[in-house]
């Protein structure tokens, strides 16, 4: 087999003394879109937060383009090519959309994406480049949120909850511009609830249950009747 672009391997992380993962194994090729789906508290967050280098594995390997990099600090695995948009949005208050959108492309990674072609992928922030982050919307920052990972041209976009609090119809509009992302170079880890967007999405789905690995496989040949005993734990 081709090496993945992402392999994680028996991966432990914890929270104090509390453990969140146990043994946790990822792929994703080149070009793919997995999603990682279960209950609050299943873990996947965690699992994001590992791969990004907010959070240091206790135990297990986390490589990418073949290189270990469980264990770097967060600046060093963008530096890599792997961005994160992190639950809740978490933009500058004090910034404005604009502004928000430039700290994302900092370390000037060759690529793609930049401002114009952020705004061509969602038309409506350019013309609310000047407002302050919080007067936009939910869908809105959003956008914003996934538009400043996108500035950093990542190989690896990591998505933890992007539908969470948004209409389904923003929901809806947020997951068409996913094909564009992986069409122009991206490979997608997309945490998500939301069961039915996520399987539409992805290639591969990765179910976690109290921080375990309950169900991996094809979306497409996942039963709802597997699916859901793997999420509530039956």
């Amino acid at each position: 087999m081709p090496e993945p672009l992402l392999e994680v391997r028996g991966l432990d992380a914890y929270y104090g003394d509390f453990q969140a993962l146990f043994g946790v194994n990822l792929r994703v090729e080149a070009g793919e879109v997995v999603a990682a789906i279960g209950a609050n508290g299943a873990g996947k967050s965690t699992l994001l937060k590992s791969i990004a280098g907010l959070m240091r594995p206790q135990r297990g390997d986390i490589l990418f383009d073949g290189a270990p990099i469980g264990g770097l600090p967060a600046f060093s695995v963008v530096g890599c090519g792997i961005a994160l948009v992190p639950e809740g949005r978490r933009l500058f208050p004090s910034l404005s959309l604009e502004e928000n959108l430039l700290i994302g492309g900092q370390l000037r990674r060759p690529g793609p994406w930049t401002l114009q072609r952020v705004y061509e992928l969602f038309p409506m922030l350019a013309e609310r480049k000047h407002m302050p982050a919080p007067a936009l919307s939910g869908g809105q920052q959003q956008m914003v949120a996934i538009g400043r990972a996108l500035m950093a041209n990542p190989k690896l976009l990591l998505c933890d909850e992007i539908s969470l609090g948004l209409a389904p119809i923003v929901v809806r509009d947020i997951y068409a511009r996913l094909p564009q992302i992986v069409g122009e170079g991206s490979s997608l880890v997309i945490v998500e609830q939301d069961i039915v967007q996520a399987l539409k999405a992805a290639r591969h789905v990765t179910c976690l249950q109290e921080g375990r690995v309950a169900l991996q496989g094809e979306a497409a040949s996942l039963t709802a009747k597997s699916i859901s005993a793997a999420y509530f734990g039956m």
